[in-house]
């Protein structure tokens, strides 16, 4: 299971049927869990757990330091979720001690190739980062985000759940859930219906949010007022979670 070739540091864990392809490197401190298939010419650096049936394909780089000039290798991590898909040449980083001290990463993502995930980022779970995709470091993803082609998302930006960024997209403030944006700078172009309606959402609460959507966006109230009216006339979870992910906004949402 292990190609000949491969270095795997005798202070790493690997399962008894993980896969490991010819010229890579494991370093010490790596756990690898069942069904995991490392690609050639990967490199895996610790302390990094990667979850059940991890896919890494050719020229990726797991768990290497990060490229914060503070950091000064200090014991940072980066721990996955099951089932991940890591492209080729993706690139994905441990966090720093001005953080959390880790990047965390949930399950069922796809890192298609060249995509970077920067230090002390966390992501849900069901994420799609298309080619070239970039977090800065301290980024945070919802589940089921799906972030286009050579989208770029600054640093402490929070993107909620159930949204989407157009390809090419340079996003440097915080993005509420379920909604749709797109640009240089990117603007809000309205909810994400398509991805709601394909992951099975009511058309309730599809309703709902769009109500919401236009007292945030449309009717020319600040975004304190929005909140109040959303809170006296929806009590749904999506509406609820919509307007959370405003509430906790550190750097203003897109408008």
């Amino acid at each position: 299971m292990i190609h000949p070739t491969a270095i795997v540091d005798p202070k790493a864990h690997l399962d008894e049927d993980v896969e490991v392809g010819p010229f890579t490197v494991i370093g010490p401190g790596v756990t690898i869990r069942r069904g995991s298939r490392i690609g050639p010419h990967v490199v895996v650096k610790g302390p990094c757990v990667l979850g059940e049936r991890t896919r890494i394909f050719q020229f990726a780089s797991v768990g290497e330091d990060c490229q914060d000039k503070k950091y000064a290798g200090e014991p940072t991590r980066l721990e996955l979720g099951d089932d991940n898909v890591i492209r080729e040449c993706v690139t994905l980083h441990r966090g720093t001690v001005q953080d959390r001290g880790v990047t965390t990463i949930g399950s069922r993502n796809l890192f298609m190739a060249y995509a970077h995930v920067g230090h002390d980022c966390v992501i849900g779970d069901d994420c799609i980062l298309a080619n070239q995709v970039t977090l800065a470091g301290h980024v945070k993803l919802g589940d089921s985000v799906v972030l286009g082609g050579l989208s770029a998302i600054h640093q402490f930006c929070h993107f909620g759940e159930h949204a989407m960024a157009g390809g090419g997209s340079i996003i440097t403030k915080d993005t509420p859930a379920y909604v749709i944006i797109n640009g240089n700078p990117a603007k809000p172009y309205g909810l994400n219906l398509v991805g709601l309606k394909r992951r099975g959402f009511s058309s309730e609460a599809i309703n709902a949010l769009g109500e919401c959507y236009k007292l945030v966006y449309r009717k020319g109230l600040t975004v304190e007022q929005a909140l109040s009216v959303i809170d006296s006339r929806f009590n749904l979870p999506e509406t609820r979670t919509f307007a959370e992910s405003i509430r906790v906004s550190t750097r203003g949402i897109l408008r």
